[in-house]
């Protein structure tokens, strides 16, 4: 889709539409706010069924018991949070005026205000939860809200803007879709705040663009979350929830487990269990299993493939996860079995890049000190996730490695989690938004002082005296 083809609503007329509506109207009431968001919860309901189909078509296949689960129940849930509390986070919050001033009756407050316009550039592998989960913090705060939804997902993004146009004005909520021209257009639009959720690189243009309008930004990263398996581990419990996360759709989700650290002795024992897992999640096999996802694309199928090709080239021992011996040479879509590739080195592409998909390299340990070592030198990851009993062990994995958030005998829950911040650290990302933390992201932090009454105030004025210098003096003390 070319920028000129829309033309009669182009990005900066809506905009600066927008903006005027936000100068307009003022700051949006509580009743407003809410009001914003029965529309979405109310889209999300009345069209479940027609966002699903769209979600599928996209993906080629797509388990529509998963979208329901993670895009459009995982999406309400947001909503409804942020309608139950909104009136509560919008309160003006005191503050304690410096002595003596706060005796002579100066006051002192934090002013929770909208923003204004919120650009949110959405991404494909949850293209309903990922919109809609920002959308819940950005209305409670009172803001209004431009959305680019992903290209790879198209019939989905369509249906939103359909929607969209349904249930808001374009004064209060837009859906512009396109490619990646129009993606860079609208990450160089002035906004108020932008969100970007993605890949770390197209984060790096989105934030460079934001940059020359001085745009701030919230950007949801992702990177290699990785998972340390302690010696403590239940190892089929461990198992078993590792590779539902790496499993569910087909591991196509920024917070998936990306590699593993397996105690050395309990490495092949890993193995078969993630097998037996496998097996019990998908008894009638993968390819033709409902509930198992495609990859999005041929781009991303021969991408993750290539990742395989070059884990054999250099010598990696690969098991596919294929309990039924799929022939998946032979299908309509780009499903793809799940593989785990044992002691990968660096060199490998798989261990250099986020994998986005059903592969888990497992690296095997004998110390914990040397696992952690290695989680800190690369890149700060967006999840990290222990699996162990040992209090000691656990405390010194959570305290000694930085991630954007972390999970404790399983993978991706803490993201789950309203009211708890959600965000990457570095590479992984900036900012963070879920429940208060998100309503406070999208918010100006507006500080107010009513100055005393009191005349006592005049000392500090010129001319300076004794008095005057007397109250610096009183301030230069250790």
């Amino acid at each position: 889709m070319a920028l000129d083809s829309i033309d009669s609503h182009g990005l900066q007329g809506i905009l600066s539409k927008q903006k005027a509506a936000h100068i307009r109207d003022g700051i949006p009431s509580a009743e407003k706010r809410i009001e914003w968001l029965d529309k979405a919860i109310d889209l999300l309901v009345t069209h479940a069924d027609a966002l699903n189909d769209a979600v599928s078509s996209d993906f080629g296949h797509r388990s529509k018991d998963l979208t329901a689960f993670t895009d459009i129940a995982a999406a309400i849930g947001p909503l409804k949070h942020s309608k139950k509390h909104l009136r509560t986070w919008m309160r003006p919050e005191k503050r304690k005026p410096e002595f003596p001033l706060n005796l002579l009756g100066s006051k002192a407050h934090v002013q929770y205000q909208p923003k204004g316009v919120v650009g949110i550039l959405s991404p494909w592998n949850f293209p309903i939860q990922l919109t809609f989960a920002p959308l819940a913090n950005v209305f409670a705060a009172g803001n209004r809200a431009m959305i680019k939804p992903s290209e790879f997902t198209e019939a989905t993004s369509a249906l939103m803007k359909e929607l969209f146009a349904k249930y808001y004005t374009e004064e209060e909520a837009a859906v512009v879709t396109g490619g990646p021209d129009i993606g860079a257009a609208f990450s160089s639009l002035a906004f108020d705040h932008m969100i970007f959720t993605g890949a770390t690189s197209i984060g790096r243009h989105v934030m460079r663009a934001a940059a020359d309008n001085l745009v701030p930004v919230t950007l949801e990263l992702g990177g290699k979350s990785p998972v340390i398996l302690g010696e403590s581990a239940n190892l089929e419990k461990a198992a078993t929830r590792i590779m539902a996360g790496k499993t569910m759709n087909a591991g196509q989700i920024c917070l998936a487990p990306d590699y593993a650290f397996v105690p050395k002795s309990k490495a092949q024992d890993f193995v078969g269990a993630a097998q037996s897992a496998v097996a019990k999640m998908y008894p009638s096999g993968l390819k033709d299993n409902d509930d198992y996802t495609s990859i999005v694309n041929q781009r991303h199928y021969e991408r993750l493939n290539s990742y395989l090709d070059d884990a054999r080239e250099k010598g990696a021992e690969i098991i596919e996860i294929n309990p039924n011996d799929d022939n998946f040479s032979q299908q309509p879509h780009h499903k793809m079995a799940p593989h785990i590739i044992l002691d990968p080195t660096d060199d490998m592409k798989v261990m250099q890049d986020e994998i986005f998909g059903p592969i888990l390299p497992v690296k095997s340990y004998t110390d914990t000190k040397d696992a952690v070592a290695y989680v800190n030198a690369n890149p700060r990851p967006l999840g990290l996730y222990y699996f162990g009993e040992d209090a000691s062990e656990r405390d010194y994995v959570i305290n000694n490695t930085t991630s954007g958030g972390a999970t404790i005998n399983d993978v991706i829950f803490h993201v789950a989690q309203e009211d708890l911040p959600f965000g990457g650290v570095g590479p992984s990302g900036m900012g963070s938004y879920h429940g208060r933390d998100g309503f406070y992201e999208f918010s100006h932090r507006k500080a107010v002082y009513k100055q005393t009454g009191s005349e006592m105030l005049a000392m500090l004025r010129p001319p300076y005296g004794d008095a005057f210098r007397k109250q610096i003096a009183g301030r230069l003390k250790k």
